[in-house]
């Protein structure tokens, strides 16, 4: 590398090192745990018809397949008797989408189409044009497209079939064009709500404390656990888009709940810092753990003015036999449980089968949730 080279690399390390020490590694923006309310995505939903398959559509029994395509026809000025209808090539799906806030008529957003009858795929196939409508029964949006499904699913003649992925679900990238806008005003607003995406009455006073401490005029005051409410001067009103992106790139450090997560089909574990287990004893097959918990006194050398300070110091010991698990002393973390069961190869059902036994005893100080 030349020393034009090596001077472009210290140069983005140096940009990488100040980005990294500008913020707290526990600190996140506002932007990422809250939202103002009102600025938020709406479902839509829609009926249509994907044709062009290539004989992978609902059968001929799906009668609101044959009846809507008959209805189609009906429309468009050919009239057919829908008993006489074959649907083979076509399927009868429900076209969901979500709507961004601030998206304006004109703008196009993805959609996905499920197959609602019989069909076997969706692969090839083209969505009609389908009005997509809101909670309030109005069209927002209008979608028609080609589907794409990502997969595939080929059957042969003696019953054996390949499958990759759901070939009855397609999604269509801007398939939807918007028609009509849900309105949403900031401007000269007096008062904005900030909205928690996880609640939390410490989280909601830290975020409230950090715009009041940098945005000058902007009282802010944490109402609930969910909510901090942004009192807007009449001066600052008139920019409101620049002083909201003020507000969303301020860093706050949010509050997590002790928590201990367990997913026993793949025998996955997640455990929170702050969780913390109390003395108890638990025997499980033939897994032994001692955790013994002591206080060291440091003593200063003499003259030295230094002051005596009482230390803890955690032992674990862990062995494969017969015995019991005894737990001595509190504040122990399960980490340090779960270090030393490690150790010998405990399986993740063991881990799970303890901690549900120490939570049933009382003894943990988190939440355990089975997903």
């Amino acid at each position: 590398m030349n020393a034009k080279g090596r001077l472009y690399t210290a140069c983005i390390g140096l940009a990488l090192t100040l980005v990294l020490a500008s913020a707290p590694a526990d600190c996140a923006r506002i932007k990422d745990i809250a939202y103002f309310l009102g600025s938020r995505s709406n479902a839509l939903i829609g009926y249509g018809l994907v044709v062009g398959l290539n004989g992978s559509g609902d059968n001929t029994n799906t009668l609101f397949t044959v009846n809507t395509l008959a209805n189609l026809l009906d429309n468009m000025g050919i009239h057919v008797d829908p008993t006489q209808t074959k649907t083979k090539n076509v399927a009868a799906v429900m076209v969901t989408a979500k709507l961004p806030a601030f998206a304006r008529i004109g703008a196009r957003i993805d959609l996905e189409a499920s197959s609602i009858g019989d069909a076997k795929s969706l692969e090839g196939g083209t969505l009609l044009m389908t009005p997509l409508k809101g909670p309030d029964g109005k069209v927002y949006a209008v979608a028609q497209g080609p589907i794409s499904t990502g997969g595939f699913s080929v059957s042969g003649a003696s019953g054996s079939s390949v499958q990759k992925n759901h070939p009855t679900v397609g999604f269509i990238s801007g398939g939807a064009l918007v028609e009509k806008e849900v309105a949403v005003q900031y401007a000269e607003l007096p008062v904005l709500d900030l909205v928690l995406k996880a609640p939390d009455f410490t989280t909601a006073t830290k975020t409230a404390s950090a715009i009041n401490g940098a945005v000058q005029g902007v009282t802010a005051k944490a109402v609930d656990a969910g909510t901090v409410k942004l009192e807007i001067p009449p001066g600052q009103r008139g920019d409101m888009v620049a002083m909201i992106t003020k507000i969303e790139n301020l860093n706050v450090q949010p509050e997590v709940v002790a928590k201990v997560v367990v997913n026993e089909r793949t025998g996955t574990i997640v455990i929170g810092e702050n969780v913390r287990i109390s003395p108890v004893a638990v025997a499980h097959g033939s897994l032994t753990v001692q955790i013994t918990e002591k206080s060291n006194v440091s003593q200063p050398m003499p003259f030295s003015q230094g002051q005596t300070a009482i230390t803890p110091q955690t032992s674990i010991q862990v062995q494969e036999g017969k015995g019991a698990l005894a737990v001595v002393g509190g504040g122990i973390t399960i980490g340090q449980v779960i270090k030393g069961l490690n150790a010998i190869g405990a399986t993740p059902r063991d881990l799970i089968n303890i901690l549900q036994s120490i939570k049933a005893a009382g003894a943990m100080q988190a939440e355990l949730e089975l997903i």
